[in-house]
């Protein structure tokens, strides 16, 4: 159900195609794209198809004039390096790199000069994959889901609206990714501003989250809120359910999560950000060097809240923050 338009913040270059890029493209010349995925064919699907339908606008066509070479890690973080090294082998014209940025940087390992997209990568310029937002520096360029850890504040204040007693939020992270693990003391900052004390848990994969939500209820967890990660993100129908079982709220970044049964999520349209790395593709086919091509934040957010699971959690949302909700899950 929806309740209001997509937010449009400032950022960003292109929320739109202009007619004038949608032009077909030279008859003959047949393209070659590396895909990267951390996950599988089936839990990305909707990503694969968002990403394919930007590419179609700009006149392309998969099979045709663009061969895409997909590659999926089904959730293993070591797999990525061969990964890469098997598109590199390939002699692709171009890599997109999906999901966090351990794809990133296992595809900067694997090459130095074939251009690299990123899709959502996380404060790009802190974790060291390119030298600023405006002016890459190298052979990567794209699209960060955020530029810096503020918006983990406002999951925190959505939460703290709904459960107005709240005062201790299990965090849960994959602590093989390094700007999670950095984010802690930020964290930590902005949860004492709101009178939170943070229950922080580590889980890799599947096997560590038994241990993660025993240890947060233990420690008196109230609610929970899990950090962005493209391998935990494979196991949120897993996490949802332990969730609900352990009668823990959670919170996330993007809207499957919710659609798999977290409370409610608050972030970036990540299908829009798929749609939109089309652009840095065929800039970069048709000469445009990585390094000149400034690195773009999303221009659209979304609220949504899953009314189901609180109902079975016993919570009541406050109206205020349905009315402000851009989808709610009934």
């Amino acid at each position: 159900m929806k309740r209001r338009a997509f937010i449009t913040l400032l950022g960003g270059t292109a929320a739109t195609w202009p007619l004038a890029v949608r032009a077909q493209q030279p008859a003959g010349r047949v393209y070659r794209v590396g895909y990267l995925s951390i996950g599988s064919r089936e839990q990305t699907l909707h990503f694969i198809k968002a990403f394919e339908e930007g590419l179609r606008s700009l006149g392309y066509r998969v099979g045709e004039n663009v061969i895409i070479e997909y590659r999926f890690a089904n959730g293993e973080m070591e797999r990525l390096p061969a990964n890469a090294a098997d598109v590199v082998r390939l002699g692709v014209d171009i890599i997109v790199a999906t999901g966090t940025n351990p794809i990133t940087v296992a595809a900067m390992k694997a090459t130095t000069t074939i251009p690299i997209v990123m899709i959502t990568g996380l404060d790009p310029v802190s974790a060291g994959l390119v030298a600023s937002l405006a002016r890459p520096g190298g052979n990567v360029t794209g699209l960060a889901v955020d530029a810096g850890g503020e918006i983990l504040g406002k999951r925190f204040e959505l939460l703290k609206e709904t459960l107005p007693n709240l005062s201790r939020l299990g965090i849960l992270f994959n602590p093989d990714v390094a700007l999670t693990r950095s984010r802690q003391t930020s964290m930590g900052e902005t949860a004492r501003a709101l009178g939170l004390t943070l229950v922080p848990v580590e889980a890799r994969g599947l096997d560590a989250l038994e241990q993660a939500f025993a240890i947060m209820v233990r420690e008196r967890a109230q609610a929970l809120v899990m950090q962005g990660d493209s391998v935990l993100f494979n196991y949120r129908g897993r996490i949802a359910e332990m969730a609900l079982r352990n009668r823990l709220p959670a919170a996330s970044i993007q809207r499957e999560l919710a659609e798999a049964g977290f409370l409610l999520t608050y972030g970036a349209d990540i299908r829009d950000l798929y749609r939109r790395s089309a652009i840095f593709v065929d800039k970069i086919f048709k000469g445009a060097k990585p390094a000149d091509l400034p690195v773009e934040q999303p221009t659209k957010f979304e609220l949504v809240i899953n009314l189901k699971t609180a109902k079975a959690l016993g919570l009541d949302v406050p109206p205020s923050l349905l009315a402000r909700a851009d989808e709610v899950i009934e």
